[in-house]
Formats: C-alpha cells, structure tokens, sequence
C-alpha cells in the first residue's frame, strides 16, 4: 500500500468550472507515465463504481473530472491545459475530448498556484488546450492582485452568483475530426435519420428530436430512461467514428449525440445531448459552440429548427434541461465562424492533498 503512487498524498485543488466539478493538478505534481497517472486518477475518483463510493467522484461523468495544468514554454501562451475525463463504471481514463466547463477553472488555479502573476484587478490567461492543440484566453477577476470567485455573473446549471470567467475560443474548427464538416457534407444520412458531422471543438453528431421519435423537451430521467433511444444513438455514433476521423470511438466519449428542436424559451435553438451514454444535465461549452454553428450553415437540421439572430456577430442562446448557454459567434463575409465566446464561472472548493 505504502508504494502505491498517491498512498502519501498529492498536491490537489477541487474546483466546480462552468457546471462540472473535479480535481485540479499540477503536471509536476502527477507520474509522468500515463498508466500509472491514470490507475491514480481512477483510485481518486472511486473508479469502476456507479457510486463512486470510495473516491472523490460524484457518480456523475459532469463530476468524474481532472486539469492538468503546467507553465508553458510556448510563445505567447501562459498555460497548458490537459483534460482528462475519468470514467464512472469504467476503468477507463480518457484524453479523446477537451472539456470547456473543466477549463474555466484552469486560469484561476494557475493564478493560484503561482504560474503567472496577477497583472491587476483583472488578468487575461492565455491557454493552450493540450487535447485538441487550440488556445483559448480566460479573464480572471484578480482584484488587489487575488483570485476572487465572489461576483454577481449567473450561468444555468449553477445555483447562486460568482465571479465571471468570459472565455474566447480561438482556431476551433475542426479541433480533433481535421475540419469543420469532417465529411465535406453538410448533412449526412445514417441509419435512416439526416445529420450534421461537425466540429468546433467538440465532436458533436447533431439531429433533430423529432426525427428520432422524441420532442426534444423530455427532461434528462426521461431521456436516460428511454433504452430504444439510447440504443440507436449508440448504433449510429459507432457508425459515424470513421467517418468523422475518430477511428472506432466505442471506448471513447466523442462525438457527442444532439438532438435538437426549436427554441422554447425565447433562444436560439434547443438540445438535449448525450454525452455520449447518458444525457446530459445541461450542455458541454464547446459542445454548445460547436451546436451553435451547426445552426449557422444553411440546410442543415439545426438550421431547419433553429431562430438565428441578424448580424456578423451572433448571440446565440442554447437552451438545454436547466436552462441555457449563450455564444457570441463572429462571422466573416462568408458566413464562417471566427471567433467564439462564452460566459463561465468557477469556484474554488477545496485545497489539499489527495490520497489513493
């Protein structure tokens, strides 16, 4: 026991970022060998177990999170960022995704770990994001050179009021599938149902409700409850990993699967997504980006369902089963996304060491 990595205690911060939550490391801090880092990781979330009794996780993939995060020695860039999503039921640790929730936590923790100085009441954290090799530029409110986590910014999802972390996005078309529309369509037909391959920033399978037999507003019990649904998502996410540059994705959490289905709440567009087994509480943020997008290209079924704002730059609001996300995307003269931007908040929950 004594020798396991870990049995001693490691260096730890638990911080919630956007509306997910997990453990936050130094990469100094963790084993350089990525299975022995990954048989601590799941000792520390409690992983194989639905419960996740003995560790840290919440049986729940938005809880069974970890940022690893280090100096960079790239130009221009302050941090790098490497998100590693820790399987509930599975012994299974994976980097096959990027997490923009997890994110919103990583310019504070730097900031309080010592990595870069606070620059002022306010401080611009430049990020590489290891995963997919994209930057993104966090604004952290540091007032009298600190990290505060207290402020009047709302997310869905969130209870309460904190700080703002606003995040811009740069280069993510096509972040891990090569290009935007990984098949050079705009929909696709799988299986029957008509979809949108796409990619900025999260592998996303986008379709509409209806087209798979649902409203679209069955909330997230309902949604995980239906096993003819999820088994025809499952055949057609197993379908599509090829074709979107993935390989065989059947022990990997991308794409994500969207439906989708006209806005009720006065947004832009309405999803209910699974991520990719079970449906999700709310909705990923560069999931949401990435959705978002897929409603700006003419003809596909998010368009189809989707109220788009005049305009070059775009406020789109996401709804989803508590509420809503909105994205600021700016077009060029094309219609081509170039830029995206998102509010998120995060909150510092516990600093110490952790064991396994």
């Amino acid at each position: 026991m004594s020798e396991r990595f870990g049995a001693e205690g490691v260096p730890c911060m638990w911080m919630r970022g956007g509306t997910s939550k997990g453990g936050y490391f130094l990469k100094e801090d963790l084993p350089g060998d990525a299975g022995t880092r990954d048989a601590f990781l799941l000792r520390v979330m409690g992983s194989p177990d639905p419960r996740q009794i003995d560790g840290m996780g919440a049986a729940d993939p938005l809880t069974s999170k970890v940022g690893v995060v280090s100096k960079s020695d790239r130009e221009g860039i302050d941090v790098e960022y490497h998100f590693l999503q820790v399987f509930v039921d599975q012994a299974l640790v994976s980097d096959a995704q990027n997490c923009g929730n997890i994110l919103a936590g990583v310019g504070p923790f730097a900031i309080e770990r010592g990595l870069i100085q606070p620059t002022g009441d306010e401080t611009r954290v430049t990020i590489y994001m290891v995963n997919t090799g994209q930057v993104s530029v966090a604004t952290v409110q540091t007032p009298g050179g600190k990290v505060t986590y207290d402020g009047t910014a709302v997310i869905d999802g969130v209870p309460g009021t904190h700080a703002p972390i606003p995040t811009e996005f740069r280069d993510t078309a096509g972040s891990m599938c090569g290009a935007l529309l990984p098949t050079g369509n705009a929909v696709d037909e799988v299986n029957g149902v008509r979809m949108t391959l796409i990619d900025n920033g999260m592998p996303c399978v986008v379709m509409k409700a209806g087209d798979l037999g649902i409203t679209g507003y069955e909330d997230r019990e309902s949604l995980d409850g239906n096993a003819e649904l999820k088994t025809r998502l499952e055949a057609i996410r197993l379908a599509v990993g090829e074709r979107m540059n993935l390989g065989d994705v059947k022990e990997k959490s991308v794409p994500k699967m969207f439906l989708v289905s006209p806005p009720k709440n006065g947004g832009a567009i309405n999803t209910r997504s699974f991520i990719p087994h079970r449906a999700h509480a709310t909705v990923g943020v560069l999931a949401a980006v990435t959705v978002a997008t897929a409603a700006l290209i003419e003809g596909t079924p998010a368009a189809e369902v989707a109220v788009i704002p005049e305009g070059a730059r775009k406020t789109l609001s996401v709804e989803h089963p508590t509420g809503e996300m909105s994205c600021v995307l700016e077009t060029d003269e094309t219609g081509t996304v170039v830029s995206a931007a998102l509010l998120r908040t995060a909150r510092k929950l516990m600093d110490g060491l952790v064991f396994a």
